[in-house]
């Protein structure tokens, strides 16, 4: 009988910078990669699996997301997207989806800090729980978002009908980084971009749709070492729903153009949510292909998108155990049909998944 906590997976390519890989094999024991490319090291009665000459990736992060179920755990998983980071989300709610076994997994930044009378204020559970007044209660926020769990804390800026002051968001960065937490920015205008860096803000999410930013705003990030998740499908989908006065989506594709330009690393999220309130609804899963098609279409390569998908996100979210296909990592892993470097659509084609070494049923509901 094969051993079920031993999966030989033959017969695959995988991507090795801006090249396939010969034909090699994969090995996993109990959740984990043990070897790469060496066939010796098979262990005997191990579950055997034909690729068939697919191609095998590191299981996709989608680096911002909204959870309100587990359904839409097993939905992200289906279609390859092993880690998913939480945006926004009520801390009894995530609680419940961490660390399931076989489907995705995530980090959330719980509630985020939100200012009194914006439009997020009027969100639907985060919004009145986030509400911060001024910089007098960042320690205390803070403090409650870790003491819930939080992985990183969230500052909501430039959020329409009212905004915080930059006294609150320098005041709630420098608490969040005194906890040893980063801070994720959402800003979608070029002002609440500047606001976001003169804090010391980390991740910046989001991309203007008011203009594009200027050279110096991306140097700016540059040389802060911060990093973009410009969830270019949300933005899409508010200029195409809701077309805000002044909004424009070639001003956020212009801006990750021009942050990927100075080198600013940019990872894949897609602010996938169902929620009522939400200005455009983006369906979980399916949209990080979505995002990865318009990165390249702003500029990035192909392998440049898969990594923004994989080693991006693991690497500057203190992911160290998964992100890559090296010997020691958790073993999610997606196999696809199709060449991702000569056509990024290909990454739609999921033939099999797996999440910590146990596969998860690509079927969809």
């Amino acid at each position: 009988m094969a051993d079920q906590n031993c999966i030989v997976i033959t017969n695959v390519r995988q991507v090795d910078g801006g090249r396939l890989s010969f034909r090699t094999t994969v090995i996993v024991e109990n959740g984990l990669i043990t070897a790469v490319g060496d066939d010796s090291a098979r262990p005997v009665g191990s579950q055997l699996v034909d690729g068939e000459g697919g191609v095998l990736l590191p299981g996709l992060i989608d680096a911002h997301v909204h959870l309100d179920g587990p359904d839409r755990l097993d939905l992200l998983a289906s279609w390859g997207v092993t880690t998913a980071l939480d945006m926004a989300s009520l801390p009894e709610q995530t609680s419940a989806l961490r660390g399931q076994p076989g489907t995705t997994d995530i980090l959330s930044a719980g509630i985020p800090a939100i200012a009194p009378g914006s439009l997020h204020a009027h969100f639907p559970g985060v919004g009145p729980r986030g509400l911060i007044g001024g910089p007098g209660e960042a320690e205390r926020f803070v403090a409650d978002r870790i003491a819930e769990g939080s992985d990183y804390i969230k500052i909501v800026i430039g959020s329409p009908l009212a905004d915080h002051e930059q006294a609150t968001i320098d005041a709630l960065v420098a608490a969040a980084h005194k906890a040893g937490k980063l801070v994720v920015a959402h800003a979608s205008s070029v002002a609440s971009v500047a606001k976001a860096q003169l804090a010391g803000a980390d991740v910046l999410t989001h991309a203007p749709l008011d203009g594009v930013l200027p050279a110096a705003a991306a140097g700016q990030a540059r040389a802060a070492g911060r990093v973009v998740i410009p969830t270019l499908t949300m933005m899409a989908g508010i200029v195409a729903s809701v077309a805000p006065p002044g909004s424009d989506y070639a001003h956020a594709r212009a801006s990750v153009a021009e942050l990927h330009a100075a080198g600013v690393p940019v990872l894949a999220g897609t602010d996938a949510n169902q929620s009522a309130a939400t200005p455009s609804p983006v369906a979980h899963g399916a949209s990080l292909h979505d995002e990865l098609a318009l990165l390249v279409d702003a500029g990035l390569t192909a392998a440049e998108a898969l990594d923004a998908a994989t080693s991006r996100p693991a690497t500057y979210f203190g992911l160290t155990d998964r992100g890559t296909m090296d010997s020691g990592k958790r073993a999610d892993l997606v196999l696809i049909d199709g060449d991702p470097l000569a056509d990024i659509r290909a990454t739609r084609s999921v033939r099999r998944v797996w999440c910590g070494g146990i596969e998860h049923d690509v079927t969809r509901k």
